[in-house]
């Protein structure tokens, strides 16, 4: 084996390993969410599997021929890459829940092995490229400055390229289907490549036809978002967009005013308490898409006003158009991006209201909770306008409690509108901040709520504010520690 391809083969499968480990968020993502601990979880378990890889593979070269090794090693990585998809969605749906288990359990079924596999081809690869005692150390260095950078490599080109440009189950096949043309090829006696190549090609072609045609959890896969489009059983126009494991958005096609949700039903009542200027319409700044619920509402409801959404993903967006035909509602106005970079070309003292309803499954994304982003949010703000951030939290309510202080922090005066059953601790649920530095008028809002049919609704304000936050630290870019809070006991 000559050091180019022993170079080469090296950079592969590092660089396969670190494919497979960023397609395992989003492969995981529909089952357990996409959280730190989907990301924890997944990231544990692959280094387990390259740590034993690379022991068992240190202690087979020094049993066997390292060269006769090498090929087998590969094939079979490419073998288990292909079929990670398949065990993930069989396993998925029993093994689901956002708890350390399911995310360890379910990443341990599709990535471990193939981790293992594939980090066994390194050590196996140096061995037999290892030649004199005293050049040991410099062949070691070589190859494990290889390996990091074949990982870098795969690494970027998944995270800049492979997830913007193809779906999960093709770039998986596609990884797999190299890694055992590669292993066929390098099976060190050219009498058997050609064979073994065409085996490899037509072992990768079937279980690419069984990885494509198995029906996947998804309707259209995002760069984001594993996005499922569910009708409505009680309601014939009604459609729920689920983003991986949450219930997002629900959209009436032929009533835009139609609100399922409780804190939808909140904000708009937010909405309808507040007075632009004399002679202008209503300015609504949405910080998080999802299905258009809300713009569309305003756009029904308070005809002539402007909504500027900051969405991170361009794909939900193209998904609700193309599927659902909605997006074009007048006076609507969707920028693509992180909603933390776009409110930087947003202009000063513009809106009316600013929504806050950005989500990474339930979690709000951390940069978007914190003291320096809220008083970003203030400076879009008219001097007497309004914020309105939605958040799930459960009993204790930490995170609830310190995004309360965070707005207290801000704002001159702030309401949390929430379940009388999530603020007692009994069930998790949406709590409404609401945040201004006017007087907010929190009985209408009450009022407001018990028209809706909202009658367990309970509106905190001034003491009863000061009181739900006390103790609770606020949140800053240095220290926003978003879903331990949540998940504490």
């Amino acid at each position: 084996m000559s050091r180019v391809v022993a170079m080469a083969l090296v950079f592969l499968t590092s660089g396969a390993v670190l494919v497979m480990e960023i397609m395992a968020g989003r492969m995981l993502a529909p089952y357990v969410g996409a959280t730190l601990e989907t990301f924890t979880g997944i990231i544990g378990t692959v280094l387990a599997g390259m740590a034993l890889g690379s022991w068992l593979g240190g202690r087979a070269a020094d049993r066997y021929p390292p060269q006769a090794l090498v090929g087998p090693l590969i094939f079979a990585g490419g073998v288990l890459a292909v079929i990670s998809p398949l065990l993930i969605r069989q396993l998925g749906p029993l093994l689901s829940g956002s708890s350390p288990a399911a995310i360890v359990g379910l990443a341990f079924a599709g990535f471990f092995a193939p981790a293992l596999v594939l980090a066994a081809v390194t050590p196996v690869v140096v061995r037999a490229r290892l030649g004199r005692l005293s050049e040991a150390g410099a062949t070691l260095g070589q190859y494990s400055a290889v390996s990091t950078i074949g990982a870098i490599s795969g690494t970027f080109v998944t995270g800049f390229v492979l997830i913007g440009a193809l779906p999960t189950e093709q770039v998986m096949w596609g990884l797999g289907a190299a890694l055992m043309l590669t292993g066929a090829a390098t099976l060190g006696r050219p009498r058997r490549v050609v064979p073994a190549a065409l085996g490899a090609g037509a072992l990768s072609v079937l279980l690419g036809v069984l990885v494509l045609t198995v029906g996947g959890p998804c309707d259209e896969e995002t760069q984001y978002h594993c996005v499922r489009i569910v009708q409505d059983p009680a309601r014939a126009s009604g459609r729920f967009v689920q983003l991986d494991l949450a219930a997002s958005s629900y959209l009436d096609l032929e009533d835009p005013t139609y609100l399922a949700f409780a804190y939808a039903r909140t904000i708009a009542a937010v909405a309808s308490r507040i007075e632009p200027r004399s002679g202008e319409q209503l300015r609504t700044l949405h910080i998080g898409g999802g299905g258009l619920t809300l713009p569309r509402y305003l756009a029904a409801t308070r005809p002539g006003s402007y909504n500027l959404v900051l969405e991170l993903d361009r794909g939900l967006v193209s998904t609700i158009a193309g599927r659902l035909g909605i997006g074009d509602e007048p006076g609507l106005e969707v920028w693509s991006g992180d909603a933390r970079i776009s409110i930087g070309d947003v202009e000063r003292e513009s809106f009316d209201l600013v929504i806050g309803d950005a989500f990474s499954s339930a979690t709000v994304p951390w940069h978007l909770t914190t003291f320096e982003f809220v008083r970003e949010v203030r400076e879009r703000l008219r001097p007497d306008g309004v914020y309105a951030m939605n958040l799930i939290d459960r009993s204790p309510l930490d995170f609830a409690r310190a995004e309360t202080a965070t707005l207290l922090a801000v704002f001159e005066h702030v309401a949390v509108i929430a379940p009388n059953w999530t603020l007692n601790g009994r069930e998790a649920g949406n709590l409404v901040l609401v945040g201004s530095d006017a007087p907010i008028d929190v009985e209408a809002l009450q009022l407001d709520a018990w028209a809706n049919g909202d009658v367990g609704i309970v509106v905190l304000y001034a003491d009863g504010v000061r009181r739900f936050a006390s103790g609770a630290r606020v949140l800053t870019d240095s220290f926003a520690p978003v879903e331990q809070l949540i998940t504490k006991r």
